[in-house]
């Protein structure tokens, strides 16, 4: 398991680094992977059942952002 979070690892580590090329690319890979991310578990959460207002509370939005967000692509459940 630790081996599939090596490459993110090393992308948050570029992203520290003293080179503006290398630190950018590093950051911008880590804003398509942390919008990835919160695309899995919000759908893990509201498969789960939980509200709108549970999952936004953790994210620390609203929620209506998250409901404009993701809930056409997840559905209102």
């Amino acid at each position: 398991m630790l081996t599939c979070m090596e490459p993110a690892l090393d992308i948050a580590q570029s992203a520290a680094s003293t080179d503006p090329d290398v630190g950018l690319r590093a950051v911008a890979s880590l804003r398509a992977l942390t919008e990835r991310l919160e695309i899995v578990q919000v759908e893990n959460a509201r498969k789960l059942g939980w509200s709108w207002q549970d999952i936004a509370g953790r994210l620390g939005v609203t929620r209506q952002t998250v409901h404009r967000k993701h809930g056409k692509r997840i559905g209102s459940r």
